[in-house]
């Protein structure tokens, strides 16, 4: 429940970031992770921008924390969310969604090309990671006994 709390707020979180540095006037947002987050940019004078720092942001945030923390608890979390965000664009394009994330990238003159990459990457990264930590909750280590990454 943490992990995807962090993932959904910290994913809208760079949207919102992005958007306030691309010049974008925010219309309106809902952060509240038990609902699918969201924010509205418009006019959005740079969408590519604003779209793009969302699963950057999603990824970038929780791993710097991770590393500046180093508690095996903030690498598992920071693993879900890199598995999470290239999940996520990756369904979305398969969706065809025109509100989410990916359809709008594209829309917004981001090669396609630039996305799958992104999507290959942090699933093949996130899920290697999140798998390890998985298995060693799984093997019923004590928490000392966990690695710190």
């Amino acid at each position: 429940m943490v992990s995807w709390c962090v993932m959904a707020v910290s994913h809208e979180t760079g949207h919102l970031l992005g958007g306030w540095i691309g010049g974008s006037t925010l219309l309106k947002c809902d952060l509240a992770p038990w609902r699918l987050p969201y924010s509205i940019h418009n006019p959005d004078p740079n969408p590519a921008l604003t779209l793009w720092s969302g699963p950057l942001v999603g990824v970038g945030l929780p791993a710097l924390l991770a590393f500046a923390i180093g508690r095996w608890w903030t690498w598992f979390i920071a693993d879900f969310c890199i598995l999470a965000n290239g999940t996520y664009l990756a369904l979305a394009a398969l969706s065809g969604d025109p509100l989410l994330d990916t359809p709008r990238m594209i829309a917004a003159g981001i090669h396609p090309t630039w996305i799958a990459s992104f999507c290959l990457i942090t699933i093949s990264v996130g899920y290697f990671r999140f798998r390890r930590d998985i298995l060693t909750v799984l093997k019923g280590k004590r928490l000392s006994d966990l690695p710190k990454h």
